[in-house]
């Protein structure tokens, strides 16, 4: 299961009831984050066990304001905040959506707050299911990785009305460096597609380089120190060379996911007309990471291509 690394101090927030759907490798540190900030935390999750060993882990730290509920509906009920992360569209609709979701339980005027990658077009339609109810609605998906969960640095963009993201954002910031507003509803999720294309682009250019370094001989190790303190530095160079070097990619933000959001920003372009070249290629390159059985392995796992 994640760990949780506390951080030194939590910003200044009056104490909230707060519930939180999803606890996935990214939505369980989440969760704790916001207990360990002193918020009233009610969980959700379709594997009841893991809500129980969420609850479990914060009681032996001394958190106690922590329940389970057994639907998205149960846990919404009374509650000023509502976090959800899971997978992709359908599973944001089954948890937000009909008698047992979300919204069922939201009382008027509460926030539903959502950090799944998903598309825009979800994102505009749970703004609009919300706003019929009197609630409302973030899409704020993250950057940041499990480590960023996990250390409470994660970087949320967000696509909504101005008033409630500046309700939220205080509680947001339990698990974040930076939460910015876009723009309207979908902003959030067409800023973090962007943010994707920047990265697919960006390993398939570390993974060439270093491929490349090791086929003349180069010490790879060396040469990353010295250039990643020039023009070719990067947060992918940084995080991700030195493990490439050494073929090492049982962590981090799996191929698996890459792909949904790839396919994600390619469906997006396709309707805005926009251009995709490079992040059309690189998605077939990760296909070819999965067909390889690396599915679950780093994104920086496209030079095994190259090897």
């Amino acid at each position: 299961m994640p760990n949780v690394n506390p951080k030194t101090t939590y910003d200044s927030c009056p104490p909230q009831r707060v519930a939180f759907i999803g606890l996935g490798v990214m939505g369980w540190p989440m969760a704790a984050h916001l207990a360990l900030a002193g918020h009233d935390v009610t969980v959700y999750n379709r594997t009841a066990a893991k809500a129980d060993a969420l609850v479990r882990a914060l009681a032996e730290r001394g958190v106690a304001r922590v329940r389970t509920a057994p639907t998205p509906r149960a846990a919404a009920q009374g509650a000023g905040f509502v976090m959800a992360c899971v997978g992709n569209d359908d599973d944001l609709r089954s948890v937000v959506l009909g008698p047992d979701g979300a919204l069922a339980g939201m009382v008027p005027d509460a926030v539903l707050v959502d950090h799944t990658t998903a598309s825009a077009e979800v994102a505009r339609e749970l703004y609009a299911a919300a706003q019929a109810q009197g609630a409302h609605f973030i899409d704020a998906p993250v950057s940041g990785g499990q480590a960023g969960a996990e250390n409470g640095m994660l970087t949320v963009m967000c696509g909504g009305d101005e008033a409630p993201f500046g309700r939220a954002r205080p509680v947001i910031a339990a698990y974040a460096r930076a939460v910015t507003r876009i723009g309207a509803s979908g902003a959030g999720q067409l800023a973090k597609m962007v943010n994707q294309i920047c990265i697919a682009g960006l390993v398939q250019g570390l993974a060439e380089a270093i491929a490349f370094g090791q086929r003349a001989g180069l010490d790879m190790k060396l040469v990353l120190d010295v250039i990643g303190k020039g023009a070719a530095q990067s947060w992918q160079m940084d995080n991700r060379g030195k493990t490439m070097v050494d073929d090492r990619f049982d962590f981090g933000f799996a191929v698996d996911w890459m792909r949904k959001d790839l396919v994600l920003c390619l469906q997006e372009a396709r309707r805005n007309g926009a251009r995709l070249p490079v992040t059309a290629l690189v998605d077939q390159f990760y296909a070819d990471v999965q067909a390889m059985g690396g599915g679950r392995w780093d994104t920086s796992s496209l030079i095994r291509r190259l090897r």
